[in-house]
């Protein structure tokens, strides 16, 4: 079960909107998994998500150090920021950085991770980001993008993913 959206996200700024709002549905324990070609808006989701949640510290790519801890300022969930694109397609690798020690407690998001963390949690929102095709794509970041947010599990059985469109 679960639940669906697909929406339009048109500037960076509504993308990072997009994830003030979505941050607002998220709870300690989720799973989100963010998926899109490199410059698709992954990491502008994520800076909103941090937003959103209250967290400390600038959310950048954490391309170069895999995974960065954000903690709340609020005595919300903190946000661990993950980019699995240069780990191996096993799960081996990403256990080495405890996602499952800080999952229960945290709002984990990991960039590029489909394929390699769905086995943390039975529960999880994936979001793909894809840029717009046709005569009309500049191939900027003014771009709109095509965001489909699929939550899976029962931990998203009920919950309206539309009221971010």
């Amino acid at each position: 079960m679960g639940s669906h959206a697909t929406l339009t996200a048109a500037t960076p700024d509504r993308m990072g909107r997009l994830g003030r709002e979505l941050a607002a549905l998220l709870r300690p324990g989720d799973l989100v998994l963010l998926s899109g070609e490199l410059g698709a808006g992954k990491t502008t989701l994520t800076r909103g998500l941090g937003e959103g949640l209250g967290v400390r510290g600038a959310v950048t790519s954490p391309t170069f150090v895999i995974a960065r801890v954000h903690p709340s300022l609020s005595g919300g969930p903190a946000l661990v920021h993950v980019d699995a694109y240069r780990l191996g397609g096993d799960l081996d690798e990403m256990e080495d950085l405890d996602l499952d020690v800080s999952l229960p407690e945290s709002v984990v998001v990991v960039e590029w991770g489909e394929g390699k963390v769905e086995r943390l949690s039975e529960d999880r929102l994936e979001v793909r980001i894809e840029r717009a095709v046709g005569d009309e794509a500049a191939g900027d970041d003014l771009d709109p993008r095509r965001v489909e947010l699929t939550g899976i599990g029962s931990r998203w059985d009920g919950v309206d993913l539309s009221v971010l469109a």
